[in-house]
C-alpha cells in the first residue's frame, strides 16, 4: 500500500480547486521532459512541486531586484535591477552567465558597466 510521501499536505492543498496554479503545469512538464533524454516518465505530483519551487524562486528574485530598484531611487523595476540583484547574491550564481554588462562581458561588471539581462538567443547588445 502506498504511504503519503513528503509532499502530500502541500500537494492536497496546492491542487484543490480553490488553490489555481499560478504557472502552467503542462510547460513545466514539457519543460522537464525536454531536459534530458532519460527523463521519460513524470509522476503528476512532480510538476506540482516544481511549479511552486518557480513561485518561490520568482518571489525571492523579485524581493530582491525592488531593493535594488530602492536603492536607485525608482519606483519601477527594470531588468537592470534584476541583473544587478543576481549579481549580488551568492545564490543565485547559476545565473550569473545570462547576466552581461553594457560592453559585452559576463560574469563580472568591468569598468563600470551597468549589468544588462541577455537570454539563450537574444541578439541585441
Amino acid at each position: 500500500m502506498r504511504q503519503a510521501g513528503t509532499y502530500s499536505g502541500m500537494l492536497s492543498s496546492m491542487s484543490g480547486k480553490n488553490v489555481p496554479h499560478s504557472l502552467p503545469l503542462a510547460r513545466i512538464k514539457k519543460i522537464m521532459k525536454k531536459s534530458g533524454d532519460d527523463v521519460k516518465m513524470i509522476s503528476g505530483e512532480a510538476p506540482i512541486v516544481f511549479s511552486k519551487a518557480c513561485e518561490l524562486f520568482i518571489e525571492d528574485l523579485t524581493r530582491r531586484s525592488w531593493t535594488m530598484t530602492l536603492r536607485g531611487k525608482r519606483r519601477t523595476l527594470h531588468k537592470d535591477d534584476v541583473a544587478s540583484a543576481i549579481k549580488a547574491t551568492d545564490i543565485f550564481d547559476f545565473l550569473v552567465n545570462s547576466v552581461i554588462t553594457e560592453d559585452g562581458n559576463s560574469g563580472t561588471i568591468g569598468s563600470g558597466g551597468t549589468p544588462k539581462l541577455m537570454f539563450h538567443g537574444d541578439k541585441r547588445k
